[in-house]
């Protein structure tokens, strides 16, 4: 482990763990099945409705309840609030993000946790991702 720092040992494990648990739950919800989230977009199937409305509501709960009651993070640093601004680059970049979640009916958490069930179709949504990713990072600079 030489290119780790010891004290940053205990936050590799925590984002591990909080990886394999959204993938688990991902997997779990069936958001890892293209068909699945297809149909839940054409208002066919509104269970992943449930899923996401479930999810919604412990992060509020937890943004709104662990400040208060912990006072500082776990694993350092302080809570703070980050606002952030809308501009055309956001806009734009949401809007190819729901097109994109469209036509293939994935996002890049469930497209990579498939690929962990072994649905390998998902190398095309995850290919699509990372070219997104490096257009954007171009245009950025």
């Amino acid at each position: 482990m030489s290119g780790i720092r010891q004290d940053n040992i205990p936050r590799a494990i925590a984002t591990l763990a909080a990886g394999v648990l959204f993938g688990f739950g991902l997997s779990l919800s069936g958001m890892v099945q293209p068909e699945i989230v297809l149909s839940f977009l054409r208002f066919s199937d509104l269970g992943l409705m449930l899923v996401m409305g479930g999810g919604v509501a412990v992060t509020l709960l937890a943004y709104q309840s662990l400040p208060r009651l912990l006072g500082r993070p776990l694993l350092g640093g302080v809570f703070e609030v980050r606002r952030a601004a809308w501009n055309r680059d956001t806009l734009l970049g949401s809007a190819l993000f729901g097109v994109g979640w469209g036509l293939c009916g994935v996002c890049p958490g469930p497209a990579i946790a498939g690929l962990g069930t072994g649905n390998f179709d998902l190398l095309w949504a995850v290919g699509g991702i990372l070219l997104g990713a490096l257009v954007q990072g171009l245009r950025a600079r």
